[in-house]
């Protein structure tokens, strides 16, 4: 059963019902234009919070950024579906792929903008998103990542901010499987979604303001 979140909000009269990221029509189902650029130069960098969504938004309006894919990770089930994905039983999370230029921006800003674009002790779930699916992970793909995701956690959990340890879980890349296409791009290409108008570009935003210097001109919300 695919976690739902109803609110409420009575604003001159009408009433705003706000669903999860889980929640999708077949009018919102539109496909995503194939990406045929070859970004084979570019490194890459696996993340897992929350609905990927506005992960994948966030990513591409930092600069150095070149694209960001949506899809699942975490867990061992093959080829898994977005339906399946949402039943929590698959072991995968909701997750993005980060194509990166190193010259331009270091892997450690990355987790920056991965632990900032979240509340990082929320087990489980991001805000509404709740379920193994929408939980936090750090993937690393070689031993110097997992120790920059393991010092910069510990960095975290010293610095006296948070009132419970970073609830992100870091674990080795096996496998990243891609989501369905009508995922890729989705708050561009559905921008008046109300989950996407109420949770995820708030979100972004709230970012935004707090790390200007990091955010591409023509990606601001």
């Amino acid at each position: 059963m695919k976690m739902k979140y109803i609110f409420f909000g009575f604003i001159t009269g009408s009433i705003i019902i706000l669903t999860s990221c889980a929640q999708t029509t077949a009018n919102n189902q539109i496909e995503a234009a194939n990406k045929k650029e070859d970004l084979s130069k570019y490194s890459k960098a696996y993340f897992a919070a929350g609905c990927f969504w506005h992960e994948e938004a966030l990513f591409e309006s930092v600069k150095g950024v070149k694209e960001a894919i949506s899809g699942y990770a975490g867990g061992t089930t093959s080829n898994p579906t977005y339906e399946a994905c949402e039943t929590g039983n698959t072991g995968h999370a909701e997750s993005v792929e980060v194509y990166y230029d190193p010259s331009k921006i270091s892997y450690e800003t990355l987790l920056t903008v991965y632990f900032a674009g979240q509340n990082p002790i929320q087990v489980n779930g991001q805000g509404p998103d709740i379920g193994t699916q929408y939980r936090s992970i750090a993937f690393y793909t070689n031993d110097t990542e997992k120790k920059d995701i393991e010092n910069y956690i510990q960095q975290m959990n010293a610095s006296g901010k948070y009132n419970a340890p970073v609830a992100a879980q870091v674990m080795p890349l096996k496998k990243f499987w891609p989501a369905e296409a009508y995922h890729q791009n989705y708050i561009a290409n559905n921008p008046g979604n109300p989950y996407v108008q109420n949770v995820s570009i708030p979100e972004i935003e709230h970012f935004q303001k707090e790390y200007p210097q990091l955010i591409k001109p023509d990606h601001k919300f």
